[in-house]
């Protein structure tokens, strides 16, 4: 069932996706829109605004690539108005439970072209972290606007997700390094985007460890290249990176791949654009941009 339905208000449409997926009603009798993590959460948040009620299944904190749902979060798949979700292996519990409900489901993943993952032979991925290039971002978030039926405010935030790339390539244009060395491979479409190299020191997965003999190849890539700082993350522990950066004498700052907000970013108000602003900055300061 599709909810691509123009120029219907979100509350009419949603209410007749009901019989799909039970009541989908959430706060205050609002529908409910399940969003598998932040990125997808925030984007239906500003499109749908306080006509629906946006629940996130990864919460501040929590890194999402292996989330485990609770019986609670199950249901709230089930009985959601609209999921929002990526599929291809990213979050494989949420993909699990949207196959049990009937109702209207989006993997925003669907259509794209995907850049091929670090690993390879039986285990191999494709790379998921598209939302990091923000002009790809725009073209998700015109998709949950056109099935929220809102593709006008949707538009608007897709002129500010352009703005955004323009200002990023701007920033980005003459830089001394073009290299980042980075704790797992999140950015890959964001280097693509701005003519950037990534390197980085474990595959898709932030947990990944890799053998000491890799880790001697990695600290002396990261010689090789020059590269001043390995980036770590905030939701993955920086021990990795800060042992690269120590043996191949650079240092180390945060580059957040916007899988989730921590707590305290939450609680600062801060968002996608802040924090996609504030990557902007520490990129610029590592690679020697003018």
């Amino acid at each position: 069932m599709s909810l691509a339905v123009p120029f219907v208000g979100v509350g009419l449409l949603l209410a007749a996706t009901t019989g799909c997926g039970g009541s989908a009603t959430g706060a205050n009798g609002k529908r409910t829109v399940v969003a598998a993590f932040y990125p997808l959460a925030w984007a239906a948040e500003q499109i749908g605004g306080r006509r629906i009620h946006v629940v996130d299944l990864t919460p501040p904190g929590a890194e999402p690539h292996d989330i485990e749902l609770t019986p609670r979060d199950v249901g709230e798949i089930r009985d959601a108005a609209l999921v929002l979700y990526l599929g291809r292996g990213f979050q494989p519990a949420v993909e699990k439970a949207v196959q049990s409900r009937t109702g209207p489901s989006i993997d925003l993943l669907r259509g794209q072209t995907l850049r091929a993952g670090t690993e390879s032979g039986e285990g191999a991925q494709v790379d998921p972290h598209v939302w990091l290039d923000p002009a790809r971002f725009a073209g998700m978030v015109a998709t949950i606007g056109r099935k929220l039926g809102h593709a006008r405010v949707a538009a608007r935030l897709e002129a500010r997700l352009h703005a955004l790339d323009a200002e990023m390539a701007r920033g980005l244009r003459t830089c001394r390094w073009r290299q980042i060395v980075t704790s797992h491979a999140a950015f890959g479409y964001l280097a693509a985007r701005y003519h950037l190299r990534q390197v980085p020191l474990a595959g898709l997965s932030p947990e990944a460890e890799p053998s000491p003999r890799d880790l001697e190849a990695l600290v002396r890539e990261v010689e090789q290249t020059g590269s001043t700082t390995v980036f770590f993350e905030t939701l993955v522990s920086p021990r990795l990176a800060q042992t690269v950066a120590r043996e191949a004498g650079a240092k180390t700052a945060v580059l957040d791949p916007l899988e989730g907000l921590t707590k305290d970013e939450a609680d600062a108000g801060d968002d996608y654009f802040s924090v996609m602003r504030s990557n902007l900055r520490t990129l610029r300061e590592a690679l020697g941009c003018r």
